[in-house]
């Protein structure tokens, strides 16, 4: 029995003194023509893209090919800055007035203008769908809410919501259009997440019938300032970052998580790690744990849920990226378009 025991805890301190190891992160720029790019959707076979002058890029992962397509009946000043899609239809949303929102049939390339909106205030910033009949739109306010409209019949058609389901914004309280990543669908669980005078998430769980808001720790009060990017991994499981757009290194109370479904929120890393931030995504099958963030200060990278992050790249012009699997990511943002790979 001694012996036995001798050589458990012989095993026991070699692992504990276990190295570990961080990943390797290799990257292939695919593009570097001119543009702006803040919307990306990865698919089994193809890379879509929103971009700026009323163009949208695609990117077939197969033959590693890349093109860029202009968009019909919209202007060159129209950006494209959320992208979303269906088993049937690609749909891109352009930010500013007129937002205008088209469905692109994925087989044909086909354009359908499915909804239109006119206003001096009209300013969309995200867009998701929750299944292949349910999505959803958010927006700055017009009126004394946050902008949102709904589809339940694939987008074929959709509708705008009444603020009288809503909370009422702050005065000087909006939300920003960097990278597609204001609005997240988990289950019936939709989380919205606002920035400017009053940073705040808003929260519904019964598909967007009923919403509460719930205060942040995350820099705010000025224009330029609060969350400009969430993530849940699900339900319960969420981070927000962003920070001041001005001041693109100062990097506290300009990230936080929860592990409530976004009713209390706790900082992380403050002081540490990266300062302004335009899209965080978790590391898909990874328990809630790994987190890749993107902003003015490069790459970063963490394994134990924000507590500690790895720089990865100095690259500052990156807007946003999405997961095509566990290891593969790809990522756009000014005249840049390229495809990571975590070894």
């Amino acid at each position: 029995m001694k012996n036995y025991l001798f050589i458990l805890l012989i095993c026991i301190g070699c692992a504990s003194k276990k190295e570990i190891v961080s990943p390797t992160f290799e990257s292939k720029i695919i593009s570097t023509e001119k543009l702006s790019c803040r919307a990306i959707l990865v698919e089994a076979e193809k890379v879509w893209m929103g971009m700026d002058k009323g163009r949208i890029g695609i990117y077939d992962r197969k033959n590693d090919t890349f093109v860029i397509k202009s968009i019909a009946n919209v202007s060159n000043t129209t950006e494209f800055r959320s992208i979303a899609s269906t088993k049937q239809a690609i749909f891109i949303l352009a930010v500013g007035n007129p937002a205008v929102l088209i469905r692109i049939d994925k087989n044909t390339l086909d354009e359908t203008i499915v909804y239109k909106e006119e206003h001096e205030k009209v300013f969309y910033d995200s867009m998701q769908f929750a299944d292949d009949l349910n999505g959803f739109a958010m927006g700055d306010p017009i009126e004394n809410c946050l902008s949102f409209i709904k589809t339940n019949d694939g987008g074929t058609t959709w509708q705008k919501v009444s603020c009288s389901n809503f909370p009422v914004v702050a005065n000087g309280e909006a939300a920003f259009a960097t990278s597609n990543t204001n609005l997240i669908v988990k289950g019936k669980s939709i989380f919205m997440v606002s920035g400017g005078k009053q940073s705040r998430v808003f929260v519904s769980n019964d598909f967007g019938i009923t919403w509460k808001a719930y205060e942040t720790p995350i820099v705010q009060g000025e224009e330029m300032t609060g969350i400009f990017t969430a993530d849940f991994y699900d339900e319960k499981t969420g981070m927000i970052a962003g920070g001041n757009y001005t001041k693109q290194e100062q990097n506290f109370a300009n990230k936080a998580i929860t592990t409530n479904g976004g009713k209390t929120w706790k900082l992380i890393a403050d002081k540490q790690a990266f300062g302004y931030a335009s899209c965080v995504q978790f590391v898909p099958n990874s328990k809630g744990k790994k987190i890749i963030a993107v902003g003015g200060t490069g790459l970063y990278y963490t394994s134990d849920f924000g507590k500690s992050w790895l720089k990865f790249s100095e690259e500052k012009d990156f807007y946003t990226f999405r997961f095509a699997s566990e290891t593969v990511f790809y990522a756009s943002g000014k005249n840049k378009v390229a495809r990571f790979e975590i070894k």
